[in-house]
């Protein structure tokens, strides 16, 4: 295994990503809730660059008393990234797809040391 100075912990706003070559693997880095997540950079869906896709808190459809939707909001406690090739969605944290029970991100190790963070690869 090999170690890859990704960028210092302040390089990452909250929430946000950055994505970056690691040798011969290009991964996305995340930081939400005051922690880090890093993924490989290929979508479980069709291995499109799902890490270069849009930042989203999940969608909700909060339930009216008669069980009609009345209107759209966001969970602000997920975050979604979006893959930019079919719109797949993968949650930030587990890197499952809410959508499809099958699909998942490949996760990377990442290690947090006087301020840096480092992929463990």
């Amino acid at each position: 295994m090999a170690e890859y100075l990704v960028c210092g912990v302040d390089d990452i706003p909250e929430p946000g990503h950055r994505v970056v070559q690691c040798g011969e693997a290009e991964i996305g880095v995340f930081r939400f809730g005051g922690e880090f997540h890093a993924w490989h950079n290929s979508c479980a869906h069709r291995q499109g660059p799902v890490c270069q896709g849009r930042l989203y808190h999940r969608v909700v459809e909060p339930l009216a008393n008669d069980g009609t939707v009345r209107m759209l909001a966001h969970d602000p406690e997920r975050l979604h990234i979006v893959c930019p090739w079919h719109g797949y969605e993968f949650d930030v944290v587990t890197g499952q797809s809410p959508g499809d029970g099958s699909l998942k991100l490949r996760r990377v190790e990442l290690r947090v040391q006087d301020g840096e963070i480092y992929a463990v690869l």
